[in-house]
């Protein structure tokens, strides 16, 4: 049976334009996105077993392209329709950010650089760039390293943030491993960062770890 023969309340796409995306379960929104199954499984089928074989949404989300084309079912055009979804969404958050008003906490940039960051499977480091009224201008991943860390390198950090006219910075990188307590390098880093900005009057206000938790604020704990 597929799932054209199912009662039309009870198809995906009907049923969100009936009751609203939030009615359906995981499996069914991700069917919407695949649009087909392979042979002997429905979307909705394909779209649970996705969900398995990865952990969860979060798992599958964070799949790279080679992960995702291994997956039964998975060719290049699912596979594109994923990552564009996952984009999208990424790219959603950073214009809400942008939009937004002056970021006076640590929780008001935390969801967003944790919904960035939280899943790469290699240490990335970011800046947000923040105007005289700590309004964002720019968000970039500046660094990449492996999964036991990432080189930071002053000089550019300095450079970009001049190219923003940034007047303050808040920096963000994730520990692959979800824990998010700061090493010694971190504050080490931090310290570096903050030393360098000064000398062309950009403020550091924030250097936020990111995990599986909350991330961890520096300037909280009074490093910053």
């Amino acid at each position: 049976m597929t799932i054209q023969d199912w009662p039309e309340t009870e198809r995906p796409r009907e049923k969100l334009l009936a009751r609203g995306a939030a009615q359906l379960g995981d499996a069914e929104l991700l069917a919407i996105l695949l649009r087909t199954g392979m042979r002997g499984l429905d979307a909705v089928a394909l779209a649970r077993q996705l969900i398995a074989r990865f952990g969860g949404l979060r798992g599958l989300f964070a799949a790279d392209p080679k992960a995702l084309l291994s997956a039964p079912g998975i060719g290049n055009g699912k596979a594109c329709q994923l990552l564009a979804c996952i984009e999208l969404a990424r790219r959603h958050l950073a214009e809400d950010l942008q939009r937004g008003p002056a970021l006076l906490n640590p929780a008001d940039s935390a969801s967003y650089l944790k919904a960035r960051l939280r899943d790469y499977p290699y240490e990335v480091f970011a800046v947000l760039y923040l105007d005289t009224r700590h309004r964002p201008i720019a968000c970039e991943e500046l660094f990449r390293g492996s999964i036991d860390g990432a080189t930071v390198h002053p000089r550019e950090v300095v450079r970009r943030a001049l190219v923003h006219n940034a007047a303050a910075v808040i920096f963000a990188h994730n520990h692959p491993s979800g824990v998010a307590e700061p090493s010694e390098a971190d504050r080490l880093i931090t310290r570096r960062l903050q030393e360098a900005l000064a000398l062309v009057e950009v403020r550091v206000l924030d250097h936020l770890v990111i995990g599986d938790g909350t991330p961890v604020s520096l300037a909280a704990r009074g490093w910053v």
